[in-house]
């Protein structure tokens, strides 16, 4: 991005071309940063602004593996233990013969889960593409949706339980895959968030913020918008027409039972760039410059990578690291809500993008990638 006019241009022409009704986007290239804002909070309502709020989805499971990362380097958590001690509700796991068969058909766990198998989101459950293509819903997933767990899809805070109900119906379901064997996307980063909070002692977004949004002076991020007259109201395409899928008072307006480590936070894209600067710098002052390095490299195995189910094909040509994708210029993740975070080591680069239109068949609003490819030629 050469300039903040050139950034400007390309939001005003997203909202132009109808890629979502408003968009916020930031750019910061070492000491400089531009940010621009365009169109709506709202359709028929105010103008978007540079510090609105959004839900960013699973932009949350980079910042929980943060947290967790930095009670691993404090030694108050160990990657490679079994988590059975804080978390015994995963003890005695078993297994499902088959992802999509009956809950009754399973066999004894090879091993215990650890910290790093939930990093990696290879502990042996989670979201696989089969599970939402199949002709009837699989009993797992039935299971899962009657024990209001959300991890078979978006955030759901007005009806997740408590994180001890939550774990303890959790425990109840069998393994989806040996510990260690799969990569299944998003669910690890919802158990993290317990543990973070069972490690610590303390509540999860307490965790949080004493861990990570209070050192970067992530002031608007939380579980919650506390002023909902900054937080854009959520869109879905239903249809070929935008539909509300969560108002200002809608299930964000309020502290949730279940602070959801993979999905549940909102954020600001000035506090997301203070998160991508923070690895950018090596992790000061969160995180040891070791652990980023780890956080960010691909952590997949050959033999994890072999057996990844179909359904996510961005891991055709990426890695997985801690809560990140893992790509060849740098490191990045999404929001299913309609957000974008990315970070370029070489350059010293972080990109944000921000709106409130959510993914559909056609994939993320097309001006995420737009600016992120623009910042980077710039470069």
């Amino acid at each position: 991005m050469t300039d903040g006019e050139r950034l400007e241009d390309i939001v005003e022409a997203a909202v132009a071309r109808g890629d979502a009704p408003g968009v916020v986007a930031a750019v910061a290239r070492g000491d400089e940063t531009h940010v621009a804002a365009a169109g709506v909070m709202a359709i028929g309502g105010p103008p978007m602004r540079p510090d609105t709020v959004f839900r960013i989805s699973s932009i949350t499971k980079p910042v929980t593996a943060a947290v967790v990362l930095s009670l691993v380097d404090d030694g108050l958590l160990d990657l490679d233990g079994p988590v059975d001690r804080l978390l015994p509700e995963l003890a005695g796991r078993r297994v499902l013969r088959r992802p999509d068969g009956p809950l009754t058909e399973t066999v004894p766990a090879e091993r215990a889960v650890t910290a790093r198998d939930l990093l990696t989101f290879t502990w042996g459950f989670g979201m696989q593409g089969a599970m939402f293509m199949a002709a009837e819903a699989w009993p797992i997933v039935i299971a899962a949706a009657e024990r209001e767990l959300g991890s078979f899809g978006p955030p759901q805070p007005g009806t997740t339980p408590d994180p001890d109900t939550w774990m303890a119906r959790l425990g109840e379901l069998p393994l989806l895959a040996q510990p260690g064997e799969r990569w299944l996307y998003s669910a690890g980063s919802q158990v993290l968030g317990v543990l973070a909070a069972r490690a610590a002692g303390g509540q999860f977004e307490d965790v949080m913020r004493e861990r990570v949004l209070g050192p970067l002076g992530m002031r608007d991020t939380a579980f919650h918008a506390r002023d909902t007259s900054r937080l854009a109201t959520a869109y879905e395409n239903l249809v070929g027409e935008l539909a509300v899928s969560d108002p200002p008072d809608g299930e964000w307006s309020k502290p949730p039972r279940f602070p959801d480590g993979g999905g549940g936070l909102v954020s600001t894209a000035g506090d997301l760039l203070a998160f991508g600067r923070m690895l950018l710098r090596g992790g000061d002052p969160v995180l040891q410059p070791a652990t980023v390095a780890e956080m960010t490299r691909d952590q997949l195995t050959p033999a994890q990578r072999a057996r990844v189910w179909p359904g996510f094909s961005f891991l055709d040509d990426r890695g997985w690291g801690y809560g990140v994708s893992v790509t060849d210029w740098g490191y990045t993740w999404e929001g299913g809500l309609g957000t974008a975070w990315s970070n370029v080591p070489d350059q010293d680069l972080a990109v944000v993008v921000l709106t409130q239109r959510a993914a559909d068949e056609t994939g993320m609003p097309a001006v995420c990638e737009e600016i992120l490819a623009e910042a980077r030629a710039a470069g």
